[in-house]
């Protein structure tokens, strides 16, 4: 009887093993915007990649010395950079009369070859300042000129194995490629393996864009953001419904990664609660047969 028992629990145990694997490939895998300094706060909460930023892990700007001690602090965190974002300091301009095509090109390398060392995948472009353009400026002409650029960062991208995913932005942050929309047209233009479009949904709904954007950019979205609307609170703080959003993604048969990036006032609190909250929509939407 005893060993019975001990079989049935065995089993039990398997099958819930078994289930949670089963949902993890069937769903996107979450991830958060956060200091390597709270590496342990986040793993425990359920992260297992997190975001750091271009400027303090990877950017040309540092000494060949202050990147090994990154590199260092990287493999020892519990979890994985997977990603970096603000690929372009504001001085650096990407868009507009003023790029220098060459300095720009000479940091996309520096950084990118930074990446590939520390494995990291993932650059996220949003660059709120670099990209701005001047109010009178022809935005057909900016579009035109970002296109041939990109096409370039994508050459420089794969040359590295990394990916670069274009952010759309919010209209109070930059005043060029608001919508997600307007990016997927420039991550077409670009065509390249390396350059996709990154779908924040944050800024989708300050922005007014529907789900159904999601749908229509399907073929070109290779990474995922979102935050609270209101203030850009981590998910579960105002109680934001983001299932419509998830269910858009469901649709396009997305399953990569799905990255958290906002403003937290209590971390201890508001991370392992972000985890929780934003992990149960997803399973509604993703485990449902409908």
């Amino acid at each position: 009887m005893k060993s019975l028992r001990l079989s049935l629990l065995s089993f039990f145990c398997l099958l819930s093993v078994t289930n949670t694997i089963f949902a993890q490939k069937q769903t996107p895998t979450l991830g958060i915007a956060s200091s390597l300094s709270q590496d342990s706060l986040v793993y425990a909460a359920g992260f297992k990649v997190i975001t750091e930023s271009v400027k303090k892990m990877l950017s040309p700007a540092l000494s060949d010395e202050e990147f090994k001690e990154n590199l260092k602090k990287i493999k020892a965190a519990k979890c994985k950079v997977l990603t970096c974002n603000v690929f372009f300091p504001a001085d650096i301009k990407i868009a507009g009369p003023n790029v220098d095509e060459a300095k720009v090109l000479a940091y996309a390398e520096g950084v990118l070859s930074r990446a590939k060392q520390a494995g990291v995948k993932y650059i996220v472009l949003g660059s709120s300042g670099a990209r701005s353009i001047p109010a009178d400026y022809d935005v057909n002409k900016a579009k035109s000129d970002f296109v041939k650029l990109c096409k370039k960062l994508g050459e420089i991208a794969g040359k590295h194995q990394v990916l670069v995913v274009l952010e759309n932005l919010q209209s109070s942050e930059t005043n060029f490629l608001n919508t997600l929309k307007s990016a997927a047209e420039i991550v077409r233009g670009v065509n390249h393996p390396n350059f996709k479009l990154n779908a924040d949904i944050f800024h989708m709904m300050r922005e007014g864009e529907l789900p159904k954007e999601i749908i229509a950019a399907g073929d070109v979205i290779a990474f995922v953001e979102v935050a609270e609307k209101e203030t850009r609170s981590l998910p579960g703080v105002k109680g934001d419904d983001f299932k419509p959003y998830l269910t858009a993604l469901k649709q396009i048969n997305y399953k990569g990664y799905l990255f958290i990036e906002g403003s937290v006032k209590n971390a201890s609190v508001e991370i392992p609660a972000a985890f929780k909250y934003l992990s149960a929509q997803i399973n509604e939407v993703y485990l449902s047969k409908k």
